[in-house]
């Protein structure tokens, strides 16, 4: 069972907490959030960053609270509001509204669906979640380097000593 003691209010980010990531919405008010989702109608929307990976397309869709939470647990998280100043939540709403059945450019670590969403609350895309991910390939990057010359020089050092 979807578990959160908060109750959202029109044009909160909603976080939804699964297993390898975050998936946002955008609370609409009367149990609806407007969120990204595959492109493939068949699709169930928990699948969403997976599928829209590879087709680098999504789907705006409007749809229950309940239907995009599944089983997972999620809160409202207005996190960004220490540093962005939310819009009115009337062009909140009419910005998020103008999406609704539109297929828009999905990007995992450029426009992802907390890039959406924060757009529409603050009128800029922000993502924590695709910045840490961004961190970490560079990361991964780096140490791939670093490895690559110490094993060349390991390698340079040993081929001294043979000869």
């Amino acid at each position: 069972m979807a578990y959160s003691k908060q109750h959202p209010e029109p044009g909160d980010l909603i976080e939804i907490k699964r297993q390898l990531y975050q998936h946002w919405a955008l609370y609409l008010g009367d149990g609806y959030v407007l969120n990204v989702t595959p492109v493939d109608e068949g699709a169930p929307s928990l699948l969403v960053s997976t599928a829209s990976i590879f087709t680098r397309k999504a789907k705006v869709k409007k749809q229950l609270l309940k239907e995009v939470v599944g089983n997972n647990d999620w809160e409202v998280n207005n996190k960004y509001d220490r540093s962005h100043t939310p819009l009115p939540v009337k062009e909140i709403i009419k910005r998020a509204e103008s999406y609704i059945d539109t297929e828009v450019t999905y990007d995992v670590l450029g426009k992802n669906c907390e890039h959406f969403v924060t757009m529409l609350r603050y009128g800029e895309s922000v993502s924590d979640q695709a910045k840490i991910a961004i961190g970490s390939m560079l990361a991964v990057g780096a140490a791939a380097v670093v490895s690559t010359v110490l094993v060349g020089l390991l390698r340079g050092r040993s081929r001294e000593k043979e000869y």
